[in-house]
């Protein structure tokens, strides 16, 4: 069953079958969600690029979508994500399986929509995926919002991308070939710790943009300090407010890249 106001497919890539949602029409932007799912707020996010001229494709990987955001719904789809093999929450040197189930939506986004590219975005759990997609040249506009894995369970953890070393050279040359990658976070989230961003500009160099919002103690807009998910349930849509120029940020990522000179 699709969202109200989106179509629903369904999806088949190497044996496996998932239901994508979509919305729009434009270039194409693969949104990959949080846990717990497709939340209001991932399907108001969704809405948001689509209202801007893309096509978003919105695959469900886990949760129910539309159900709204509860700690036991996001801790039981957690669980559910730690032992599915789908997930490797703990891979420092290698991409969550899934991925190549990913980069065949990429490929076909492009394929249906055209242009030169589309456009990713991962978040918290997905959000380092969008590095594993930028292997697939269809992918031209990576974000990683809030990227969570592997989780930081150690130092080596906190620094690790969730890529292999080859497909992590790939990434490098793509980023410095015009795909150049933004990462969003807030500065106090544990599960997107500082050393994460450190070592994508250490090895992307100018090929990695990051935007860190303060959300520590005193902070001039009252962020708490459990702040995670940036263009999404910790999102502050007002003009003005860091999380609000940060979406605008990936909106105008999206343009830049994907749409041509005379639409943007």
């Amino acid at each position: 069953m699709a969202l109200e106001g989106f179509e629903a497919f369904p999806f088949t890539h190497a044996g496996v079958t998932r239901t994508v949602h979509c919305k729009g029409s434009g270039p194409g932007v693969v949104a990959m969600h949080e846990i717990p799912g497709i939340t209001p707020e991932v399907e108001r996010f969704a809405r948001r690029v689509a209202d801007e001229g893309f096509r978003v494709f919105l695959p469900h990987m886990f949760g129910t979508p539309g159900k709204p955001l509860s700690i036991p719904y996001a801790l039981g789809q957690m669980a559910r994500a730690c032992i599915s093999r789908e997930f490797s929450v703990l891979a420092k040197g290698e991409s969550s399986p899934i991925t190549d189930w990913l980069r065949a939506l990429c490929r076909h986004a492009h394929a249906e929509c055209g242009g030169p590219g589309v456009g990713a975005i991962g978040m918290c759990l997905t959000g380092n995926f969008a590095l594993s997609l930028m292997v697939d040249e269809a992918v031209m506009a990576p974000v990683l919002s809030q990227p969570s894995l592997p989780f930081p369970v150690s130092r080596s953890h906190r620094a690790a991308l969730h890529l292999s070393r080859a497909d992590l050279e790939v990434v490098k040359k793509r980023s410095r070939q015009g795909a150049g990658v933004l990462g969003l976070r807030f500065t106090h989230d544990p599960l997107c710790p500082p050393e994460r961003f450190d070592a994508l500009r250490r090895e992307l160099g100018d090929g990695f943009e990051a935007v860190e919002i303060d959300s520590g103690p005193g902070n001039p807009h009252g962020i708490a300090r459990t702040a995670h998910s940036v263009v999404t349930a910790d999102l502050i849509d007002e003009q003005g407010h860091p999380t609000r120029t940060a979406l605008d940020r990936v909106l105008s990522v999206f343009r830049e890249r994907l749409l041509a000179p005379d639409t943007h």
